[in-house]
């Protein structure tokens, strides 16, 4: 059960004592590798964009259909990869995807033009959507339901740690090692051709990997057996389920971007700082928002633990999750920076603690086999909800003189939506009928 020391032997909620193994949370440990690497490719532009704006031109509406493209991609980019990941496997998928936005990453120290960048960012769009559906459909093979939550809170805080770890990047390349913006891109592009070769080498399926011993083994597989057989799209799109999740993706995953890519430009024009520089403000919230992450999975895990629903404890994690985002209602306006501070780190901390609990509930709703598809339909919807939050915060920003009283009082409201149309579309969270 999670939360237990490596080796120990715990008992399950059958009674039955089983000797936990350590080579899944190995698998974690890659992932969060993973995570922290594609969250750095994907940050990088946000942070620069104050130097490129001045270097290039760009309006806030310019670096709006930038974003806008990225959104895009990544939205329809979520619809082939979560197919390709459940079709061919994590292993294969995975790093099909890695390279792809790899490439993508570096093509931006090509760019000069919006239409290169816009370009770029497509394709990095492309290949970042299968992260997600990677992540999920490989911690559903390694980890039984009443853990899993727990172990995508891990591999979800590495979202944190990668934006975090951004800034010192850029600051190493650029300050210490003196690159310019376009060699740091390239540069940096040796971060996934490692990755790519790691994850090859190193992943496969519990069954395949002769490391794990048969009480691990056990200990994974011990939820009720699935059917092996493909479930086709069409079957997919018509569940309740599946569209309770991509219903709450589509309304959350916006307020994750909007912080990833206006962040550094709201505390550049608000407090007259460059986070690139500055770290100590970026390193305070990110880490706020994984202790949300991982604090999220542990308490939905301990409540269903503690003999509770499934239901029960993903939902009432996520309510506590979005009355976190709450205090982002009193940060337009302050005068003190360090409050901001720790207004959006906890507004961050309750994204992270909702977005581990949402991620956990297509495995919770629907076999193995179907999970990719289901997060990619999910992150398909996130991103089209991104797409127009970037549109809208470029137009809103130009139009009120960079006020962002109305787009955090938006972010507020949008997580208990979420929940409600949880609730409606799947009341109880049971197993999909597929």
């Amino acid at each position: 059960m999670s939360g237990a020391p490596v080796g120990q032997t715990i008992t399950g909620t059958t009674g039955v004592a089983e000797t936990i193994g350590r080579r899944r949370w190995l698998v974690v440990a890659l992932l969060f590798i993973a995570t922290t690497v594609n969250y750095i490719d994907r940050t990088m532009l946000g942070l620069l964009k104050p130097e490129l704006s001045q270097e290039l031109g760009w309006s806030e509406n310019d670096y709006g259909n930038i974003v806008t493209a990225f959104q895009f991609a990544y939205a329809f980019g979520f619809l082939f990869m979560g197919w390709l990941i459940d079709k061919v496997g994590p292993r294969v998928g995975y790093t099909i995807a890695i390279a792809i936005w790899t490439i993508g990453h570096v093509a931006h120290g090509f760019a000069s033009s919006i239409l290169a960048f816009i370009s770029a960012r497509a394709v990095l769009g492309v290949g970042e959507a299968g992260h997600f559906p990677s992540v999920v459909r490989a911690s559903s093979e390694w980890f039984p339901q009443k853990e899993r939550a727990y172990a995508i809170g891990w591999v979800n805080s590495a979202t944190t740690i990668g934006v975090i770890l951004t800034a010192p990047t850029l600051w190493l390349c650029m300050e210490v090692i003196g690159l310019g913006w376009r060699e740091t891109f390239i540069c940096t592009g040796l971060f996934g051709v490692v990755l790519a070769t790691i994850w090859w080498w190193v992943y496969t399926s519990p069954r395949q990997n002769l490391r794990v011993t048969a009480d691990e083994l056990a200990w994974i597989e011990h939820d009720p057996p699935e059917s092996t057989q493909q479930i086709k799209w069409g079957a997919l799109v018509t569940k309740r389920e599946a569209w309770a999740f991509a219903s709450a993706k589509f309304l959350t995953d916006p307020v994750w971007f909007l912080m990833l890519f206006w962040l550094p430009s709201y505390f550049s024009s608000t407090y007259d700082i460059d986070l690139k520089v500055v770290l100590l403000p970026m390193i305070a919230m990110y880490l706020l928002s994984d202790v949300g992450s991982i604090v999220g999975g542990w308490l939905s895990s301990r409540l269903i633990q503690r003999g509770n629903s499934v239901n029960f404890s993903r939902k009432i994690t996520m309510i506590c999750a979005g009355a976190c985002v709450l205090p982002l209602l009193f940060v337009s306006g302050l005068e003190n920076m360090w409050l901001a501070v720790f207004l959006i780190g906890l507004a961050l901390a309750g994204h992270q603690a909702f977005s581990t609990n949402l991620l956990a509930l297509p495995p919770d709703m629907f076999p193995k086999r179907a999970v990719g598809s289901v997060i990619g339909l999910g992150g398909f919807m996130g991103g089209i909800g991104g797409m127009i939050m970037a549109k809208s915060t470029g137009l809103v920003l130009d139009a009120t003189g960079g006020d962002y009283s109305i787009i955090f009082a938006v972010c507020t409201s949008v997580y208990f939506i979420a929940v409600l149309t949880i609730q409606i579309l799947s009341p109880r969270l049971a197993k999909a009928d597929i």
